[in-house]
């Protein structure tokens, strides 16, 4: 393990690869899970402790649902800084052209040719429907007071959402940085891309294993959230392309933003 520090491995095979530098891999304690608990801790942390000690200085409807949505997008938002302070630490700059091939921010490659986007963008189709149809997966029982789509269907959430656009505004930054700034962009554009060198071929599973793992902040969703080792995890390797996780999630995230919207304007 120790003689893989310094291991590094081209960011697409090397007929396709557009990458000013190889990407530094990751070895399982002092990086991989250090990375995850600095994202995992701090989200639980925030859900179950300090959610319910500032819903007690809410008054209105829907105290605890409030207080868990402004602390979650603190969450989130601390993911987004510290993939950016990574990124800049291994890469010496924050330059648009080398931050998005350090965070495979960029087109599908095809393995086989070399080429880029086209109509390797139409995986998203299937991938999305799939997604889709995850939520219709028996799972946990979720508190009702923590499950978003309760919120939207409750009398209390209706009331508090309608005509409430500052909250429409901080809903919205949640799921911006949940989906495409925070969790995808750190568990497939930071994590996944340096994983190989510790985890070899099966790099795509371990991702999805510590991303199902990680929602220690919804814990009741964390077996669901295991079959995106196979929707998200496993496409954006093989096509070498953190924008297919970022799509394919948020396009969960726009599903809720428009029942969110529904509620404002009603």
């Amino acid at each position: 393990m120790t003689q893989r520090t310094h291991h590094t491995v081209p960011a697409v095979r090397a007929h396709a690869s557009a990458t000013p530098n190889q990407l530094r891999q990751y070895t399982l304690s002092s990086h991989i899970l250090a990375i995850w608990t600095a994202a995992a801790l701090p989200m639980a942390v925030l859900a179950w402790v300090v959610a319910p000690w500032l819903a007690d200085s809410f008054d209105g409807p829907a105290a605890l649902p409030r207080a868990i949505i402004l602390v979650l997008t603190v969450g989130l938002v601390w993911q987004f800084v510290l993939v950016v302070l990574l990124v800049r630490r291994e890469q010496g700059t924050l330059r648009w052209p080398i931050v998005k091939e350090a965070l495979w921010l960029r087109a599908p490659i095809s393995q086989d040719t070399g080429r880029r986007g086209g109509v390797l963008w139409l995986i998203l189709v299937p991938l999305m429907v799939l997604f889709a149809a995850k939520e219709f997966l028996p799972t946990l029982p979720a508190p009702a007071a923590r499950d978003m789509a309760v919120l939207l269907d409750s009398d209390a959430g209706q009331s508090f959402l309608s005509g409430n656009w500052l909250w429409f505004g901080l809903i919205v930054m949640m799921y911006v940085f949940n989906t495409a700034l925070g969790e995808e962009l750190l568990f497939r554009g930071l994590l996944l891309p340096r994983m190989q060198g510790t985890f070899g071929r099966w790099d795509w599973v371990a991702n999805g294993v510590l991303f199902g793992l990680y929602h220690l902040h919804v814990p009741w969703s964390i077996p669901r959230n295991l079959v995106d080792t196979f929707i998200l995890c496993y496409p954006s390797r093989r096509y070498q392309s953190a924008l297919i996780g970022i799509i394919v999630h948020s396009a969960q995230s726009l599903f809720f933003v428009v029942l969110v919207l529904v509620a404002v304007l009603s």
